[in-house]
Formats: C-alpha cells, structure tokens, sequence
C-alpha cells in the first residue's frame, strides 16, 4: 500500500518524538493503529463487495449463455414423444395362460397343524 522503507520510517518516527514528544507517543501510535485497522476493514469490506459484484455478474452471464445453449439443443434435438410411447405400446404379445388363482382359505387351514 505505502512504499515506505525502513529509513524512511525510522525517519518519521524520529520526527514525531520530536514533535509530540516521548509522553504522548505512545497514545498517539495507539490511535493511529486503530485508524490504520479501521482503515483497512473498510477497505477489505469494500473489496469483498466489489468481488461479490463481479462474480454475481459473471454468474447472470453464464446463465444465460447456458440458457442459450439449452434451448439451441432443444430445438435441435427434440424430446420424443413419451406419452405415445407410454399409452401406445400394445406391440407386446400377452400371455396366454390364465392367472394363477390364489389358494383358498380351507386348503390353507388344512395344511397348518
């Protein structure tokens, strides 16, 4: 973010101690760092939004090229259709045979001592 070097820092520093002087600096860097953290939230917030923004943005932009795409597959390839298959199919033989009819109830009792 600063491009400050250590020479250049310890310069600052210096001069603050002069000009605040050794009583009150402590204080004063306490209040600075709480505004540098301050600072830095906002613009941590403020980037997580943009971010936010940017992906909401490309998202919409995918679903709709998704969308697009779906129905270009659609028309080009038409779902059959499923009611004619599921109603019409009467092509298969049926059998013969009578049901099995269930035994009775008499010939069950028997059977069980």
């Amino acid at each position: 973010m600063f491009d400050i070097a250590s020479s250049e820092f310890l310069l600052v520093m210096l001069i603050a101690l002069v000009v605040i002087g050794p009583k009150d600096l402590p204080k004063v860097l306490r209040v600075v760092g709480k505004w540098v953290g301050k600072a830095r939230g906002v613009a941590a917030q403020f980037r997580s939004g943009f971010d936010e923004m940017v992906r909401q943005s490309e998202l919409e932009e995918m679903e709709k090229k998704w969308k697009a795409e779906n129905e270009r597959i659609m028309r080009e390839y038409p779902a059959p259709n499923l009611r004619e298959d599921v109603i019409g199919d009467d092509t298969r033989p049926q059998s013969q045979e009578p049901p099995a009819e269930p035994a009775s109830a008499a010939t069950e009792a028997t059977a069980k001592p």
